[in-house]
């Protein structure tokens, strides 16, 4: 069987479809749709040199590959190379086609360091050492089923604090970029971010295809964002929360319990299934948050580096 790799067709539906299949193949746990990879191809800065590639084995996409420059990183010459095969064709020379094709990439494009998300079982763990590569920092994706699991009740915000959803910001989101920016500096993360950028946090999030700024839910002192969780959906039946977080000053309040509660119980009412979320594994106070809501571990990742040249 012949492997070849190459770029993502942009414009393709087909091969943005084919992009998504695999990616929910290997990975259940992310939601993503093609139109989502449609707008992250459209919209995604020079400086981050985004660059999606698949792998064919006999004209059938069989794997793929997120590629490109950390920008929004403080320190430069960081990229990432994100690989999945589909399950089945595991073992047959796409991961490493595209691991090769992904590292020439990011040397031409200044990387001085490699990072990769490897699905943590044995036989990915082995490919990531076996290509230079070690371990460092773990995380779980936790998954809610909506439909069969109980959610903790619906709290009252304490006194000061009102719940409303994103949307009622659209016509100035800057306030929510400003606790956007302060929370993202304080998440738990090997390649740090700083955002800074209010048009581009526009493009990349606020008006990214999974951002649903009604089912986000922000909490409020004062007429100011102070608490919030993010709701990513396909538009469908699946939710993932992008980035719960609190202002440095209203923390210990429980308001990132009671703006994802919120979240959670609106997403049940509007049709949402299944809802997932991410926990670095050294985060306990969020994982207990999480816990708290009924998530359950589903699987774990494992961010392995490699230095490039």
């Amino acid at each position: 069987m012949d492997v070849i790799v190459r770029p993502l067709r942009p414009g393709d539906p087909a091969d943005t479809e084919a992009f998504v299949r695999v990616r929910r193949r290997a990975l259940p746990f992310m939601v993503m749709t093609a139109d989502s990879l449609a707008f992250d191809l459209a919209h995604a800065p020079a400086q981050k040199r985004f660059r999606p590639l698949v792998a064919e084995e006999d004209g059938e996409v069989v794997g793929t590959a997120q590629v490109g420059i950390a920008h929004e990183s403080a320190e430069p010459g960081q990229g990432f190379a994100n690989l999945y095969v589909q399950p089945d064709r595991e073992g047959r020379g796409a991961g490493s086609l595209l691991l090769a094709a992904a590292e020439e990439h990011l040397a031409r494009s200044g990387a001085r360091e490699v990072w990769s998300w490897v699905y943590d079982e044995p036989r990915n763990r082995e490919f990531a050492v076996r290509h230079g590569y070690t371990a460092k920092r773990s995380a779980h994706f936790l998954r809610l089923d909506l439909v069969r699991d109980a959610l903790p009740p619906r709290l009252d915000p304490p006194a000061g604090v009102e719940l409303r959803p994103a949307s009622s910001f659209a016509a100035d989101p800057r306030p929510v970029f400003a606790l956007d920016a302060e929370t993202t500096a304080d998440e738990p993360s090997d390649v740090g971010a700083v955002l800074t950028d209010y048009e581009g946090w526009l493009a990349d999030t606020w008006n990214h295809p999974l951002t649903d700024l009604e089912l986000t839910t922000v909490a409020v002192v004062d007429g100011r964002p102070v608490a919030f969780s993010l709701a990513e959906t396909d538009r469908e039946t699946r939710y993932s929360s992008g980035m719960t977080g609190t202002a440095r000053a209203h923390r210990g309040r429980g308001l990132a319990k009671l703006v994802k509660n919120d979240s959670l119980h609106r997403a049940r009412e509007a049709g949402i299934r299944e809802a997932f979320t991410g926990n670095d594994t050294d985060n306990g106070p969020m994982l207990a948050v999480n816990t708290w809501f009924g998530y359950r571990v589903c699987g774990t990742e494992v961010r392995h580096v490699r230095a490039l040249g």
